[in-house]
């Protein structure tokens, strides 16, 4: 086996590796409201959301096109800068899921690779025109967005059903938040997954697999779908935790609200190719929920935590990015990547093993919030 196809396999590897931590990272984007309200069961919320993420991956490929093609030169692309831009995503995803902080996978992949790339082939071989317009842009505007039209719909909601008897009211709004959840699952599945189909297409066109315009490949499509569901299956609970529980205190209305929000934002995102924090979205959205509810609270400590985050989520993956390219390239070739590699994988695995001792997890993660992200009393599902 030639060194090109040992790393052509280690970064195919590491792309749905990360495609993995995507998914369970990002589980509480669709479901945390639901499962902060009772309106589905922890088990079933992220069991729905994985079938969801899985059908929602295959109709669309704008946004892949964007991450392959809008953000950095491909000509200037190796498979050891694909590599190490994924490293440095992964360990940005790894350490936000460990705290509990809903950051975005979008962007860490993106530093990454930015971070890779610079330090390869330096600042040309950036498009910052497309950096600007297609990540950071969205980026602003996308929460904000998010907050306003989760701010407006909490209220209407709670204004257009004030007659309604409060148990009528809630039985409703839980089967609604059913179909508001599943859509911002589908809605996710087309937006994120392709941004590893992207990556992966990155990597093909490096090695010379395929050409710069040839598209993404159908196995690439299923592969990236399968990882991010299966990842979603996991269920971040963690991060499912901080966003349920932790922003703000959910009803079932508010909860409906957020999901709907979200949705709408991240498919009209999706419409136009832009691969934007469906994190950042579903943390608008829930934050405008608590505020379209009269005396609702918000815990603007936690929100300014996220925030903190999602300021240095692209540098610090880049600096990661950089670090992984470095130390790759300075032992050289196949060898260099698999070192690279292996620390990666050991650094998941203490972060595993430390994240244990205080495991959240189905059977607490809806326990009271106490100013921390991991519940008080640690148990295991029955």
């Amino acid at each position: 086996m030639n060194g090109d196809l040992v790393l052509l396999i280690v970064v195919v590897i590491t792309a749905l590796s990360f495609d993995f931590t995507n998914g369970f990272h990002d589980t509480a984007n669709a479901m945390a409201t639901s499962i902060a309200t009772g309106a589905l069961k922890p088990k079933v919320a992220v069991a729905l959301s994985a079938v969801l993420n899985f059908v929602g991956a295959f109709l669309s490929l704008k946004v892949a096109a964007t991450i392959a093609n809008g953000i950095v030169d491909s000509g200037a692309i190796t498979l050891t800068v694909v590599f190490a831009g994924l490293v440095g995503g992964l360990a940005w995803n790894l350490i936000t899921w460990y705290y509990g902080i809903p950051s975005s996978s979008s962007h860490a992949l993106i530093g990454g690779v930015v971070g890779a790339t610079l330090l390869a082939s330096g600042i040309k071989a950036i498009k910052g025109e497309g950096l600007v317009s297609h990540v950071i842009v969205p980026a602003l505007l996308a929460p904000v967005a998010a907050i306003v039209v989760a701010t407006v719909g909490t209220y209407l909601v709670y204004v257009l059903t004030r007659s309604v008897a409060e148990k009528t009211r809630t039985k409703g709004f839980k089967i609604g938040q059913i179909g508001s959840a599943s859509l911002v699952s589908l809605a996710h599945g087309t937006n994120d997954a392709q941004k590893t189909m992207g990556i992966i297409t990155l990597a093909l066109i490096a090695n010379g697999t395929i050409t710069q315009h040839a598209g993404t490949p159908f196995w690439v499509v299923v592969c990236s779908a399968t990882a991010i569901a299966a990842g979603t299956y996991i269920g971040g609970w963690r991060v499912i935790r901080t966003l349920g529980k932790g922003l703000t205190e959910i009803e079932t209305p508010q909860g409906f609200a957020a999901e709907t929000s979200s949705a709408t934002v991240i498919l009209t995102s999706t419409h136009f190719g832009f691969p934007l924090s469906t994190t950042q979205v579903c943390t608008g959205s829930v934050i405008g929920a608590g505020l379209g509810k009269r005396l609702a609270q918000v815990r603007w400590s936690v929100a300014a935590r996220m925030g903190v985050a999602w300021l240095i989520t692209l540098p610090a993956a880049a600096l990661v990015g950089a670090v992984a390219f470095g130390a790759a390239h300075l032992i050289g070739g196949a060898l260099g990547v698999i070192v690279v590699f292996t620390a990666a994988v050991v650094f998941a695995a203490l972060l595993y093993l430390a994240s244990r001792k205080t495991a959240v997890n189905a059977a607490n993660v809806n326990d009271e919030w106490v100013g921390r992200g991991t519940p008080t009393q640690v148990r295991t599902p029955a």
